[in-house]
C-alpha cells in the first residue's frame, strides 16, 4: 500500500500504534505497566548518591534517579518527569525541567521565552504564529515553543492546543508543594503520541484488526529475528546484551573490491529504524564489514543524516581503537522482546 497509514490499535489487549509508509512499518508504539515518559511526579528527596553527582527520589511508583543533587536536601519536595525507562532493576530515570507538551506546543515553566520551530521559514506564517502565541500566552510568564506541526495548521487548533497545555502546567505547578510523593499527571499512551508527533497527512485506520489488514503483525514477527537482510548478500546481527547492543556486519558472500563499504552504507540507511522498532537504547557498539579509513567519512555522514530524522535523542560517538564505531542512545522506549514474548 502506498502513502502513510496510522494504525491505532491493541495487541495482547495492550494499546499500541503503528506507522506505515508505503507498506513498511516505520514505527511502532506500545504501552506498558511501567511509568510513561512524561509522566509528572510530586517527588520527596531522599538521599545523594556520592560520587556519582545524583539523588535518589521518592514516587509513588518506587523510587527514581535525578542525575543532579546540587541544592537539594533530604524531604525536600520537587517537581520531576520521567524521561525514559529504567533498565531492569533499576530506578526510573527523571529529569528536573518539566515541560507539558503537545501537537503544535510545548509549554516550557521553567524555561521563560517564546520560540517557533526554525523549520518555519515563511515570514507571514511565523508573523501570524508570534500573534497567536501573544494571545494565547497574554498574561502567562511560562516559555513555549511552537512547533514545526504548526507550518499550515488551523490558527483556532493551534490556540486551544497552547491553552490547554498552560492549563495543565497551572493545574500540575499548583501541587508542587507537599510532604508526600504523588503523581501529578500522567505521561501520554501509544494513540495521544501518535497524534502528537506524527503529524504529516496520512490515513487513520481505527477499527479493531487494523494491524492485521495493515501488515504490521508480519512486520512485528521479523523483528524477533536478530538477523536483518540489507539487499544482495549483505546482512546485520542486531543482538542486545546487558551491557550493549552489538551490530555485527556482514558482506556475505559478495567479494567485490566496495562489499564492505557497501554493506556498511546500508547499515547506516537502516540502523535508525531497526533500533527504534526494536526500542533499543544505551550503548550500541558497530562492528563494521571491513572498508578503508578514507571511506569513513562517506558512512558518518550517511549515519548522519539518516539518525537526523529519528525522534529519539542520539549521540554518535566515533570510533574506537579497534575499530568499532559506538553510538549511546537515549532509553526512551522499552525493548520489543519484552513488551510482546
Amino acid at each position: 500500500m502506498k502513502g502513510r497509514l496510522i494504525a491505532l490499535d491493541h495487541l495482547n489487549g495492550v494499546e499500541a500504534a503503528a506507522l506505515m509508509v508505503d507498506g513498511r512499518l516505520q514505527d511502532i508504539l506500545f504501552d506498558t505497566d511501567a511509568p510513561r515518559p512524561g509522566t509528572i511526579y510530586r517527588a520527596i528527596v531522599d538521599r545523594p548518591l556520592k560520587g556519582q553527582g545524583g539523588v535518589m527520589l521518592r514516587t509513588p511508583d518506587g523510587s527514581a534517579y535525578l542525575r543532579q543533587s546540587k541544592g537539594l536536601s533530604p524531604g525536600q519536595a520537587m517537581l520531576v518527569q520521567v524521561s525514559g525507562f529504567a533498565e531492569d532493576g533499576k530506578a526510573i530515570p527523571v529529569a528536573a525541567k518539566v515541560l507539558f507538551k503537545s501537537r503544535y506546543a510545548i509549554v516550557t515553566p521553567d524555561a521563560p521565552g517564546r520560540n517557533i520551530s526554525r523549520s518555519i521559514r515563511d515570514d507571514d506564517m511565523r508573523d501570524r504564529l508570534a500573534e497567536i502565541a501573544h494571545d494565547a500566552m497574554d498574561g502567562v510568564d511560562y516559555g513555549l515553543i511552537l512547533r514545526s506541526s504548526c507550518d499550515g495548521a488551523d490558527a483556532d487548533e493551534i490556540y486551544e492546543d497552547i491553552t490547554a497545555m498552560v492549563g495543565l502546567a497551572q493545574q500540575v505547578l499548583a501541587h508542587a508543594n507537599g510532604s508526600e510523593p504523588e503523581l501529578l499527571t500522567e505521561g501520554d499512551g501509544p494513540h495521544g503520541i501518535a497524534w502528537r508527533e506524527w503529524t504529516e497527512p496520512a490515513q487513520i485506520a481505527t477499527q479493531a484488526g487494523s494491524f492485521e489488514d495493515a501488515g504490521v503483525l508480519d512486520a512485528l514477527d521479523d523483528l524477533h529475528d536478530i538477523e536483518v537482510s540489507l539487499g544482495a548478500q549483505a546482512s546485520m546481527f542486531v543482538e542486545p546484551t546487558r551491557a550493549l547492543v552489538a551490530v555485527d556486519v556482514n558482506t556475505g558472500g559478495d567479494g567485490s573490491p566496495a562489499a564492505g563499504l557497501k554493506a556498511n552504507m546500508a547499515v547506516a540507511r537502516e540502523l535508525p529504524r531497526q533500533l527504534r522498532l526494536r526500542g533499543l537504547g544505551g550503548q550500541i557498539t558497530l562492528d563494521l564489514a571491513p572498508m578503508p579509513k578514507k571511506d569513513r567519512r562517506q558512512f558518518e555522514s550517511a549515519l548522519r543524516g539518516a539518525f537526523k530524522s529519528d525522534p529519539i535523542d542520539t549521540t554518535l560517538v566515533g570510533w574506537t581503537p579497534l575499530g568499532h564505531y559506538e553510538i549511546q542512545r537515549k532509553r526512551e522506549r522499552q525493548p520489543l522482546a519484552e513488551v510482546i514474548k
